[in-house]
């Protein structure tokens, strides 16, 4: 999926202002350069004008940013390295520890959305790289998880 896409489903899914999206993004690094003012430009569609790609590293440092926001930092453990190549199962990952989803909540999202899955698909969605079980997560799966957990927290509108 597109990063862009992520970026707004999540943008509306909290209803976050563009300050907001920024302050996300400083909470995983106070130095990382996004400004308020580029925000709007991250959020168009590609065949909108003035849209600009948003990049692995503004997309996991806002995921990075809503983990902190709503699991707080661990200052036992140094801070977690941000995401080289942000992938649909690492989105995925880092809104289910987010909003601290167990299994039970995933499989309620996903039929949520009208897209049920089973465990064994669920628990491969989860498992690293390597793994002979470990199965990609798709556009469409993402999508609908969005999409879910957008009427999970927004209620249906």
């Amino acid at each position: 999926m597109i990063n862009n896409d992520v970026l707004r489903s999540i943008r509306y899914m909290l209803d976050l202002s563009d300050g907001m999206v920024v302050d996300l993004a400083k909470l995983a690094d106070p130095d990382f350069p996004l400004d308020k003012d580029e925000v709007p430009a991250l959020l168009k569609r590609e065949d909108e004008e003035g849209f600009v790609a948003c990049t692995d590293r503004t997309l996991a440092h806002v995921l990075d940013g809503l983990v902190l926001h709503y699991r707080g930092r661990n200052e036992s453990r140094p801070p977690r390295p941000v995401e080289k190549r942000v992938t649909n199962n690492v989105v995925l990952k880092k809104l289910r520890v987010a909003f601290e989803l167990k299994d039970v909540d995933m499989h309620e999202i996903f039929a949520g959305s009208g897209f049920p899955i089973s465990k064994p698909e669920l628990t491969a969605l989860f498992r690293q790289p390597g793994h002979k079980h470990f199965r990609p997560c798709g556009d469409q799966l993402l999508r609908n998880f969005l999409k879910g957990l957008t009427l999970r927290v927004r209620g249906a509108d």
